[in-house]
Protein backbone atom coordinates (compact mmCIF):
# COMPACT_ATOMS: atom_id res chain seq x y z
CA UNK A 1 0.00 0.00 0.00
CA UNK A 2 1.63 3.52 -1.17
CA UNK A 3 2.30 5.56 1.77
CA UNK A 4 -0.01 8.64 2.08
CA UNK A 5 1.46 11.21 4.57
CA UNK A 6 5.12 11.58 4.09
CA UNK A 7 6.34 14.97 5.31
CA UNK A 8 3.92 18.32 6.68
CA UNK A 9 5.24 21.90 6.70
CA UNK A 10 4.31 24.68 8.75
CA UNK A 11 3.97 26.32 5.24
CA UNK A 12 0.72 24.39 4.36
CA UNK A 13 2.71 22.46 1.76
CA UNK A 14 1.59 18.71 2.74
CA UNK A 15 3.74 15.97 0.95
CA UNK A 16 1.68 13.68 0.26
CA UNK A 17 1.38 10.65 -2.66
CA UNK A 18 -2.01 9.94 -4.45
CA UNK A 19 -3.47 6.65 -5.22
CA UNK A 20 -5.51 5.60 -7.87
CA UNK A 21 -5.89 9.53 -8.76
CA UNK A 22 -7.41 10.11 -5.22
CA UNK A 23 -6.41 14.20 -3.63
CA UNK A 24 -6.35 14.28 -0.37
CA UNK A 25 -7.54 17.40 1.51
CA UNK A 26 -8.04 18.13 5.24
CA UNK A 27 -6.27 20.61 7.58
CA UNK A 28 -1.97 20.78 7.29
CA UNK A 29 -0.10 21.48 10.48
CA UNK A 30 0.10 24.27 11.79
CA UNK A 31 1.70 26.17 14.50
CA UNK A 32 0.16 28.89 16.31
CA UNK A 33 1.97 31.66 17.76
CA UNK A 34 -0.56 33.13 20.90
CA UNK A 35 3.14 35.05 22.33
CA UNK A 36 6.58 35.59 21.06
CA UNK A 37 8.48 33.90 23.24
CA UNK A 38 6.92 30.78 21.33
CA UNK A 39 9.35 31.30 18.58
CA UNK A 40 12.44 30.38 20.90
CA UNK A 41 10.91 26.85 21.29
CA UNK A 42 9.64 26.06 17.98
CA UNK A 43 11.15 28.07 14.73
CA UNK A 44 8.08 29.40 12.81
CA UNK A 45 9.08 27.06 9.58
CA UNK A 46 9.52 23.96 11.54
CA UNK A 47 8.25 20.63 9.82
CA UNK A 48 6.62 17.95 10.94
CA UNK A 49 7.73 14.82 10.25
CA UNK A 50 5.47 11.35 9.56
CA UNK A 51 7.42 7.98 11.37
CA UNK A 52 4.14 6.05 11.00
CA UNK A 53 0.71 6.17 10.10
CA UNK A 54 -1.20 2.83 10.35
CA UNK A 55 -1.24 2.28 14.13
CA UNK A 56 -4.68 1.84 15.92
CA UNK A 57 -4.14 4.05 19.01
CA UNK A 58 -0.52 5.28 19.81
CA UNK A 59 0.05 6.38 23.47
CA UNK A 60 3.00 6.47 25.83
CA UNK A 61 6.19 7.89 24.11
CA UNK A 62 9.26 7.57 25.75
CA UNK A 63 12.90 7.78 24.67
CA UNK A 64 15.45 5.48 26.15
CA UNK A 65 19.19 7.57 26.02
CA UNK A 66 22.20 5.53 24.80
CA UNK A 67 25.91 6.81 23.64
CA UNK A 68 24.47 5.81 20.03
CA UNK A 69 22.08 8.31 20.48
CA UNK A 70 18.97 5.99 21.61
CA UNK A 71 15.31 5.10 20.66
CA UNK A 72 11.79 5.56 21.04
CA UNK A 73 9.33 3.14 22.93
CA UNK A 74 5.65 4.24 22.67
CA UNK A 75 2.62 1.74 22.73
CA UNK A 76 -0.16 0.66 20.71
CA UNK A 77 -3.23 0.31 22.61
CA UNK A 78 -5.02 -1.53 20.54
CA UNK A 79 -2.10 -3.97 19.50
CA UNK A 80 -1.33 -4.52 22.81
CA UNK A 81 2.00 -4.19 21.94
CA UNK A 82 5.31 -1.45 22.62
CA UNK A 83 6.82 -0.49 19.51
CA UNK A 84 10.31 0.32 18.99
CA UNK A 85 11.92 3.23 16.42
CA UNK A 86 15.11 4.10 15.55
CA UNK A 87 16.30 5.96 13.28
CA UNK A 88 17.44 4.61 10.22
CA UNK A 89 16.11 0.97 11.32
CA UNK A 90 12.79 -0.85 10.61
CA UNK A 91 10.13 -0.53 13.14
CA UNK A 92 10.09 -3.01 15.58
CA UNK A 93 8.33 -4.60 18.53
CA UNK A 94 9.66 -4.09 21.49
CA UNK A 95 7.55 -6.21 23.99
CA UNK A 96 4.28 -8.58 22.64
CA UNK A 97 1.03 -9.02 25.34
CA UNK A 98 2.39 -5.29 26.91
CA UNK A 99 -0.49 -4.66 28.71
CA UNK A 100 -3.21 -7.71 28.52
CA UNK A 101 -1.50 -10.85 28.98
CA UNK A 102 -4.42 -13.21 29.19
CA UNK A 103 -6.21 -14.99 26.37
CA UNK A 104 -9.69 -13.82 25.88
CA UNK A 105 -10.54 -10.33 24.74
CA UNK A 106 -14.07 -10.42 24.53
CA UNK A 107 -15.00 -9.08 28.03
CA UNK A 108 -11.94 -6.54 28.51
CA UNK A 109 -10.90 -3.09 27.63
CA UNK A 110 -13.09 0.14 26.47
CA UNK A 111 -14.24 0.23 23.15
CA UNK A 112 -12.98 3.39 21.04
CA UNK A 113 -12.45 4.10 17.35
CA UNK A 114 -9.37 4.07 15.03
CA UNK A 115 -10.29 6.20 12.10
CA UNK A 116 -13.35 4.10 10.92
CA UNK A 117 -12.59 0.94 12.33
CA UNK A 118 -14.23 0.15 16.21
CA UNK A 119 -11.40 -1.04 18.14
CA UNK A 120 -10.40 -2.28 21.74
CA UNK A 121 -7.88 -0.44 24.23
CA UNK A 122 -6.59 -4.02 25.74
CA UNK A 123 -3.03 -2.95 25.50
CA UNK A 124 -0.11 -0.64 27.46
CA UNK A 125 -0.62 2.95 27.76
CA UNK A 126 1.81 5.13 29.91
CA UNK A 127 5.71 4.10 29.51
CA UNK A 128 8.42 5.69 32.08
CA UNK A 129 12.18 5.33 32.43
CA UNK A 130 13.22 5.04 36.02
CA UNK A 131 16.81 6.34 37.32
CA UNK A 132 18.47 3.30 36.09
CA UNK A 133 17.24 2.93 32.58
CA UNK A 134 14.16 0.09 33.63
CA UNK A 135 10.95 -0.14 31.76
CA UNK A 136 7.51 1.55 34.22
CA UNK A 137 4.58 0.22 32.28
CA UNK A 138 1.14 0.89 33.05
CA UNK A 139 -1.07 -2.07 31.69
CA UNK A 140 -4.53 -1.10 31.54
CA UNK A 141 -6.22 -4.50 31.17
CA UNK A 142 -3.87 -6.49 33.40
CA UNK A 143 -4.67 -3.49 35.87
CA UNK A 144 -1.51 -2.94 36.54
CA UNK A 145 1.84 -1.43 37.20
CA UNK A 146 4.89 -3.02 36.08
CA UNK A 147 8.44 -2.90 35.59
CA UNK A 148 10.43 -4.72 32.87
CA UNK A 149 13.46 -6.36 34.25
CA UNK A 150 16.76 -6.73 32.45
CA UNK A 151 15.84 -10.21 31.86
CA UNK A 152 12.74 -9.63 30.49
CA UNK A 153 10.64 -11.04 33.68
CA UNK A 154 7.98 -8.14 34.77
CA UNK A 155 7.98 -7.21 38.47
CA UNK A 156 4.74 -6.38 39.25
CA UNK A 157 4.61 -2.96 41.28
CA UNK A 158 0.92 -2.02 42.45
CA UNK A 159 -2.15 -4.06 41.19
CA UNK A 160 -4.35 -2.80 44.14
CA UNK A 161 -5.27 0.02 46.19
CA UNK A 162 -6.96 -1.28 49.59
CA UNK A 163 -7.55 -4.54 48.44
CA UNK A 164 -9.15 -3.63 45.46
CA UNK A 165 -7.89 -3.66 42.08
CA UNK A 166 -7.81 -0.75 39.94
CA UNK A 167 -9.37 0.41 36.84
CA UNK A 168 -6.85 1.14 34.02
CA UNK A 169 -3.51 2.31 35.00
CA UNK A 170 -3.15 5.04 32.29
CA UNK A 171 -0.26 7.48 32.70
CA UNK A 172 3.11 7.48 34.77
CA UNK A 173 6.10 9.47 35.73
CA UNK A 174 8.37 8.33 37.50
CA UNK A 175 11.09 10.87 39.96
CA UNK A 176 14.28 10.26 39.75
CA UNK A 177 14.42 8.53 43.56
CA UNK A 178 12.32 5.72 42.59
CA UNK A 179 8.67 6.97 43.22
CA UNK A 180 5.57 6.29 41.15
CA UNK A 181 2.49 8.70 40.09
CA UNK A 182 0.57 7.23 38.17
CA UNK A 183 -3.54 7.88 36.90
CA UNK A 184 -5.76 5.07 36.98
CA UNK A 185 -8.70 5.43 34.57
CA UNK A 186 -11.95 3.24 33.84
CA UNK A 187 -10.57 2.91 30.29
CA UNK A 188 -8.94 -0.88 31.08
CA UNK A 189 -12.98 -2.03 31.93
CA UNK A 190 -15.30 -3.23 28.88
CA UNK A 191 -18.14 -1.17 30.63
CA UNK A 192 -15.79 1.56 31.59
CA UNK A 193 -17.40 3.43 34.28
CA UNK A 194 -20.36 1.12 34.31
CA UNK A 195 -18.62 -2.16 34.05
CA UNK A 196 -19.73 -4.58 37.08
CA UNK A 197 -16.02 -5.28 37.10
CA UNK A 198 -14.92 -2.16 38.62
CA UNK A 199 -13.58 -2.39 42.41
CA UNK A 200 -12.72 1.32 42.69
CA UNK A 201 -15.64 3.69 42.45
CA UNK A 202 -13.43 6.69 41.49
CA UNK A 203 -11.11 7.94 39.04
CA UNK A 204 -8.24 8.82 41.12
CA UNK A 205 -3.92 9.33 40.91
CA UNK A 206 -1.34 7.35 42.91
CA UNK A 207 1.67 7.41 44.46
CA UNK A 208 4.07 3.80 44.64
CA UNK A 209 7.02 4.27 47.10
CA UNK A 210 8.46 1.65 49.15
CA UNK A 211 5.84 -1.02 48.26
CA UNK A 212 3.39 1.27 49.32
CA UNK A 213 0.64 2.32 47.13
CA UNK A 214 -1.15 6.18 48.27
CA UNK A 215 -4.40 7.92 47.06
CA UNK A 216 -3.27 11.96 46.28
CA UNK A 217 -6.48 12.74 44.66
CA UNK A 218 -9.60 11.56 42.95
CA UNK A 219 -12.54 12.61 41.10
CA UNK A 220 -15.48 11.44 44.03
CA UNK A 221 -15.93 15.12 45.01
CA UNK A 222 -15.46 16.63 41.72
CA UNK A 223 -17.46 14.51 38.57
CA UNK A 224 -16.10 15.13 35.06
CA UNK A 225 -12.48 15.84 36.98
CA UNK A 226 -10.84 12.53 36.75
CA UNK A 227 -7.16 12.46 36.33
CA UNK A 228 -5.80 10.84 33.10
CA UNK A 229 -2.44 12.77 31.75
CA UNK A 230 0.78 13.40 34.79
CA UNK A 231 3.99 14.77 34.73
CA UNK A 232 6.96 16.03 36.56
CA UNK A 233 8.47 19.65 36.71
CA UNK A 234 12.15 19.60 35.53
CA UNK A 235 13.55 20.10 39.12
CA UNK A 236 10.75 17.55 40.64
CA UNK A 237 9.45 19.87 42.89
CA UNK A 238 5.79 20.09 40.99
CA UNK A 239 3.24 17.31 39.51
CA UNK A 240 0.95 18.16 37.11
CA UNK A 241 -2.37 16.00 36.51
CA UNK A 242 -5.22 16.89 34.55
CA UNK A 243 -8.55 17.19 35.61
CA UNK A 244 -10.89 16.36 33.17
CA UNK A 245 -12.79 19.41 31.98
CA UNK A 246 -11.02 21.90 34.53
CA UNK A 247 -7.86 21.46 32.56
CA UNK A 248 -4.61 20.54 33.85
CA UNK A 249 -3.64 21.07 38.06
CA UNK A 250 -0.32 22.14 39.43
CA UNK A 251 0.88 20.26 42.81
CA UNK A 252 3.69 21.21 45.32
CA UNK A 253 5.50 17.51 46.11
CA UNK A 254 6.86 17.35 49.61
CA UNK A 255 9.94 15.97 51.37
CA UNK A 256 7.70 12.76 51.48
CA UNK A 257 6.63 12.80 47.93
CA UNK A 258 3.02 13.23 48.50
CA UNK A 259 1.25 16.11 47.51
CA UNK A 260 -0.35 20.00 48.74
CA UNK A 261 -1.49 23.30 47.60
CA UNK A 262 -3.50 22.14 44.41
CA UNK A 263 -3.74 24.95 41.97
CA UNK A 264 -5.25 25.41 38.79
CA UNK A 265 -2.51 26.02 36.24
CA UNK A 266 -4.17 26.11 32.53
CA UNK A 267 -7.43 25.33 31.09
CA UNK A 268 -5.76 22.72 28.79
CA UNK A 269 -4.55 19.27 28.58
CA UNK A 270 -7.08 16.00 29.23
CA UNK A 271 -4.49 13.29 28.00
CA UNK A 272 -0.79 13.06 28.27
CA UNK A 273 1.81 15.40 28.68
CA UNK A 274 5.76 16.45 29.38
CA UNK A 275 7.93 19.57 30.49
CA UNK A 276 10.73 21.03 28.82
CA UNK A 277 14.31 21.72 30.40
CA UNK A 278 12.51 25.71 30.64
CA UNK A 279 9.27 24.27 32.88
CA UNK A 280 7.48 25.01 29.83
CA UNK A 281 4.29 22.14 29.76
CA UNK A 282 3.22 20.68 26.66
CA UNK A 283 -0.71 19.76 27.27
CA UNK A 284 -2.58 17.38 24.32
CA UNK A 285 -6.12 17.35 23.48
CA UNK A 286 -6.61 13.76 23.69
CA UNK A 287 -9.37 13.48 21.16
CA UNK A 288 -9.48 14.91 17.32
CA UNK A 289 -8.56 17.68 16.20
CA UNK A 290 -5.11 16.74 17.64
CA UNK A 291 -3.61 20.09 19.56
CA UNK A 292 -0.18 20.22 21.45
CA UNK A 293 -0.59 23.88 23.73
CA UNK A 294 2.67 25.05 24.85
CA UNK A 295 2.67 26.92 28.21
CA UNK A 296 5.15 28.67 30.31
CA UNK A 297 6.33 27.62 33.44
CA UNK A 298 4.23 30.78 35.19
CA UNK A 299 0.75 29.49 33.07
CA UNK A 300 1.14 31.50 29.82
CA UNK A 301 -0.07 30.09 26.74
CA UNK A 302 2.70 30.10 24.39
CA UNK A 303 0.97 28.74 21.46
CA UNK A 304 -0.64 25.53 20.16
CA UNK A 305 0.34 23.04 17.47
CA UNK A 306 -2.32 22.02 15.37
CA UNK A 307 -1.87 18.28 13.57
CA UNK A 308 -2.57 17.66 10.30
CA UNK A 309 -6.36 16.26 9.36
CA UNK A 310 -6.15 13.92 6.68
CA UNK A 311 -9.41 13.65 4.67
CA UNK A 312 -8.47 10.65 2.66
CA UNK A 313 -9.49 7.03 2.81
CA UNK A 314 -9.52 5.23 4.51
CA UNK A 315 -9.83 7.68 6.95
CA UNK A 316 -7.25 7.94 9.57
CA UNK A 317 -7.64 9.63 12.98
CA UNK A 318 -4.66 11.94 14.13
CA UNK A 319 -5.29 12.84 17.36
CA UNK A 320 -3.05 13.78 20.32
CA UNK A 321 -2.58 11.72 23.18
CA UNK A 322 0.88 12.17 24.64
CA UNK A 323 4.75 13.65 24.09
CA UNK A 324 8.10 12.46 24.52
CA UNK A 325 11.11 14.40 23.94
CA UNK A 326 13.92 12.63 22.64
CA UNK A 327 17.12 12.40 19.93
CA UNK A 328 20.91 12.64 21.04
CA UNK A 329 20.19 16.24 22.41
CA UNK A 330 16.54 15.97 23.78
CA UNK A 331 14.90 18.91 20.84
CA UNK A 332 13.03 15.99 19.32
CA UNK A 333 9.48 16.75 20.44
CA UNK A 334 7.56 12.94 19.72
CA UNK A 335 3.80 13.12 19.73
CA UNK A 336 2.12 10.04 19.75
CA UNK A 337 -1.48 10.78 18.30
CA UNK A 338 -3.48 7.91 17.62
CA UNK A 339 -2.74 6.03 14.29
CA UNK A 340 0.52 8.42 13.74
CA UNK A 341 3.36 9.33 15.22
CA UNK A 342 5.07 12.46 14.32
CA UNK A 343 8.45 14.11 15.57
CA UNK A 344 8.81 18.06 15.35
CA UNK A 345 12.45 19.18 16.25
CA UNK A 346 12.37 22.10 18.78
CA UNK A 347 14.90 24.95 19.54
CA UNK A 348 14.90 23.85 23.63
CA UNK A 349 15.46 20.11 25.25
CA UNK A 350 13.42 18.17 27.50
CA UNK A 351 13.77 17.88 31.36
CA UNK A 352 16.60 16.44 32.53
CA UNK A 353 14.78 13.28 33.35
CA UNK A 354 14.47 12.93 29.77
CA UNK A 355 18.21 11.75 29.48
CA UNK A 356 17.67 8.32 31.08
CA UNK A 357 18.62 4.88 29.70
CA UNK A 358 20.34 1.26 30.64
CA UNK A 359 22.27 2.18 33.54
Amino acid sequence: MTKLLTLVSVAGVIAMTTVSGQTPGGAPFRIERLDPALDAIVSPGASLETLGDRFALTEGPVWVHAPAGGYLLFSDNAANVIYRWEPGKPLSVFLENSGYTGRDVTAVGAQTVAGRVPILLIGSNGLALDAQGRLVVTAMNDRSVYRLERDGTRTVLADRYEGRRFNGPNDIAVKSNGSVYFTDTVWGLRGADKDPAREIPYSGFFLIKNGTVTLLGSDRDTPGAFANGITLSPDEKYLYVTAGRQGTMRYEIQADDTIANRQPFVTHGVDGMKTDERGNLYTTSGGTPGIVQVTSAEGKVLGRLHLPQPSYEPRPRVCATNVAFGDADLRGLYITACTHVFRLRLNVAGAPWSRRGPA
